[in-house]
């Protein structure tokens, strides 16, 4: 089924329409610097618990004043068109907007076999085609695998996204990539990668955690920020006295992001072992709250 015909077939531009009108594309809101959302793998002990459903996500967001939600691929239990119609209605209910999919498990973009490789790209097609239904604005992917420094990996990952983004371009939908693992490791590697593919729809969600040990995280962020069209507020712990995270610098990493002239979603992604995921959604919702 091609594109177009998956959204007329889907029938439910109105509803999205509907459900998206509350809030608004842009992040700016009064006298906020940016908006808060968050990533929906904040939730995946719940979800693999069996305790939380994807249908359950938009309510968990509004219950601790968030209205914004970054999803993932492998929480859809059933994307098909009745089930996108439910969940959009669930979001409508709560005043949550879906912002984007994290797509994992679609193969390897940088793969040395093109036909692979090029089959990766248009596994994320329907990815695209969700996107564009839900009102999101990108899809997260991975890079490819690559070793730091490998040009060629570079060059055969570029080709993979810029059909992808052609593709994704026609429902003005982007594609972005998250600092999470593979060539998205190396900031150098992921900056060529930008620049080879240069289109306008194609860029960065830099994850303040992810990097290598021997990758400085806040060098890499501000490298990233440049091409970034969402922002992953990575955090693991807390100290309980002053509220600051225990493995981050936010000071310095949000004066990185706010610098650059960002001013849209930051999505809370809570990985930490010590406090339960909502404990966690909400130290790291309260800790951003003082830079906005």
């Amino acid at each position: 089924m091609e594109r177009r015909d998956f959204v007329k077939t889907a029938g439910i531009g109105a509803i999205a329409a509907t459900a998206l009108s509350k809030q608004a594309l842009a992040a700016g809101s009064g006298d906020k610097k940016f908006r808060i959302s968050i990533a929906a793998w904040s939730m995946h002990k719940a979800f693999f618990a069996g305790e939380m459903t994807m249908m359950q996500q938009p309510e968990f967001c509004a219950s601790v004043g968030v209205h914004g939600l970054e999803l993932v691929n492998r929480f859809f239990e059933s994307p098909q068109y009745g089930y996108l119609q439910k969940f959009l209605k669930v979001c409508e209910d709560n005043d949550v907007k879906p912002l984007l999919i994290m797509c994992d498990d679609e193969g390897d973009m940088a793969a040395e076999d093109k036909k692979f490789r090029m089959q990766s790209a248009k596994n994320h097609h329907k990815w695209v085609d969700i996107a564009e239904v839900l009102g999101c604005h990108s899809i997260r992917c991975n890079s490819g695998h690559g070793q730091a420094g490998d040009k060629d990996a570079v060059k055969r990952a570029a080709e993979s996204f810029s059909e992808l983004c052609d593709y994704a371009a026609q429902a003005g939908i982007n594609v972005i990539i998250e600092n999470h693992g593979g060539l998205s490791s190396h900031p150098e590697d992921l900056i060529s990668l930008m620049k080879a593919v240069g289109k306008p729809n194609f860029g960065t969600l830099p994850d303040f955690g992810n990097f290598p040990d021997d990758v400085n995280k806040y060098d890499a962020v501000r490298e990233m920020m440049p091409y970034a069209k969402a922002v992953s507020a990575k955090c693991y712990d807390f100290d309980d006295k002053t509220g600051v995270e225990t493995k981050i610098d936010y000071e310095e990493m949000m004066k990185i992001v706010l610098d650059s002239g960002y001013d849209a979603w930051v999505g809370i992604e809570y990985e930490g072992p010590r406090l339960s995921e909502r404990d966690g959604v909400i130290a790291c919702k309260k800790l951003l709250e003082r830079f906005q």
